[in-house]
C-alpha cells in the first residue's frame, strides 16, 4: 500500500506507542512500546468473564498443584477455540472424560483453516479453561489434563 502511493514517509504516535514507516528507506522500521509492566497492569484491572468462572466443575487448582498434578494443554496458534466439530455437534471432551495421546481434544479457527487439537498426555480433562467460541492467544492454556 505505502509502495503504490505517493507517501514518502509516514509516522503515528498514540500514547507510548510510535510506529514510522518510510518508502525506499534503507532503515529498520521502529516501533517503540511501552513497557510490558503498564500491559499487565492494564490487564489486571479487567474483570474475568463471569461465564468462564461458573463453567468450573472443579475446585480450581493452586498453582502448586496444577504444576504437579495438572498438564496444561495450550493452544499452538492464534484463532477461535471451538469445543465440537460443528455447531450442532457434541463437544469432543467433557470435564471427567479420560484422554489418551493424540485425542482430540478442540478445534482452534485461523484464516478459516480448522486446526484439531490433539491431546499429548494420557488422563482425564480435570478443567475447560475457554469458553467457546471465544478467541484464544498462541500458548494460551486450553484445558487442564489429571494425568495418569
Amino acid at each position: 500500500m505505502v509502495e503504490q502511493s505517493e507517501i514518502a514517509e509516514f509516522s503515528v504516535q498514540e500514547g507510548d506507542l510510535k510506529v514510522k514507516i518510510s518508502k525506499n528507506s534503507h532503515q529498520a522500521a521502529i516501533v517503540q512500546m511501552p513497557p510490558l509492566a503498564d500491559y499487565s497492569r492494564s490487564l489486571s484491572a479487567i474483570p474475568m468473564n463471569a461465564a468462564q468462572t461458573a463453567e468450573s466443575n472443579i475446585a480450581a487448582p493452586s498453582a502448586d498443584q496444577s504444576q504437579n498434578k495438572y498438564h496444561e494443554i495450550k493452544s499452538p496458534i492464534v484463532g477461535t477455540f471451538y469445543r465440537a466439530p460443528a455447531p450442532d455437534a457434541d463437544p469432543y471432551v467433557q470435564v471427567g472424560d479420560s484422554v489418551s495421546v493424540g485425542s482430540v481434544l478442540c478445534i482452534v479457527e485461523a484464516m478459516k483453516l480448522m486446526n484439531e487439537i490433539e491431546c499429548d498426555v494420557s488422563g482425564k480433562i480435570a478443567k475447560i479453561l475457554v469458553e467457546n467460541a471465544t478467541p484464544v492467544e498462541y500458548n494460551q492454556p486450553l484445558f487442564l489434563i489429571e494425568a495418569d
